[in-house]
């Protein structure tokens, strides 16, 4: 197969070893060497930018409420603390030492906001990219012009020229089955780097390096980075 150096992306941190979107998670990812880790991120009912994927508690929790109906302080005492502010994640990644990265998943626009002035605060502006909804990404574009960008792309059909120039992104980020050597050269005829999500099996990561993917996000980093560093060994025994 095709190799390359792809970028391994923990999707909500290392969440086979600990919690998803959790600190534990977070701190395990960064531990075993990956280039970056991906968040999602949601508003509590007073705006407190927090880490959780799904709308509600009810699968990580046990909880029967959205975390929208709670204020920060509630949402802290509904799940002991589990649920970390943006914040505090922000401040995990920079206590990591290297350059690992954090990919911010934002669902709607209304997360924009708060979520780049948590950006801002913690000064990890350098570190950060995002990715997720068409809205809320022209958001974080007209709040941080220079913000770098994954576009998020769930259809074979290409993106149109006209919505690349509109958002102007950095990476085009599809469902892995998508991203094939087709899909992939297509993008970087267009300066656009790759990143394919959420794959899981080795089968499915040794595709997406053939393919010549630059990015891969998974909920098993450790396997990823055990099959990047096997596939270099073989490469430089064949130079």
């Amino acid at each position: 197969m095709a190799l390359r150096q792809v970028s391994v992306v923990g999707h909500r941190g290392d969440p086979y070893e600990h919690r998803e979107n959790t600190l534990a998670s977070i701190r395990s990812a960064l531990g075993r060497g990956v280039d970056a880790v991906e968040v999602d991120v949601r508003l509590t009912r007073d705006g407190q930018p927090v880490l959780l994927h799904d709308p509600t508690l009810e699968r990580l929790w046990e909880v029967d409420a959205s975390v929208g109906s709670l204020t920060a302080e509630e949402l802290a005492e509904a799940t002991g603390g589990g649920v970390p502010s943006f914040a505090d994640a922000l401040a995990e990644l920079l206590r990591h030492g290297g350059a690992a990265r954090m990919m911010v998943d934002l669902t709607g626009p209304e997360q924009a906001g708060p979520a780049v002035a948590a950006v801002a605060e913690a000064g990890a502006a350098a570190r950060v990219y995002y990715c997720g909804g068409m809205a809320a990404m022209h958001e974080v574009r007209a709040l941080v012009p220079d913000a770098e960008i994954a576009m998020t792309w769930k259809t074979s059909a290409r993106p149109a020229d006209a919505v690349l120039a509109g958002l102007a992104p950095r990476w085009l980020n599809l469902r892995f089955p998508l991203a094939d050597a087709e899909a992939v050269a297509w993008a970087h005829e267009r300066g656009l780097l790759v990143s394919a999500w959420t794959a899981d099996w080795r089968l499915s990561m040794s595709r997406l390096i053939g393919a010549g993917v630059d990015a891969i996000t998974t909920n098993r980093p450790g396997t990823l980075l055990r099959l990047r560093a096997r596939a270099g060994r073989k490469a430089a025994k064949a130079l």
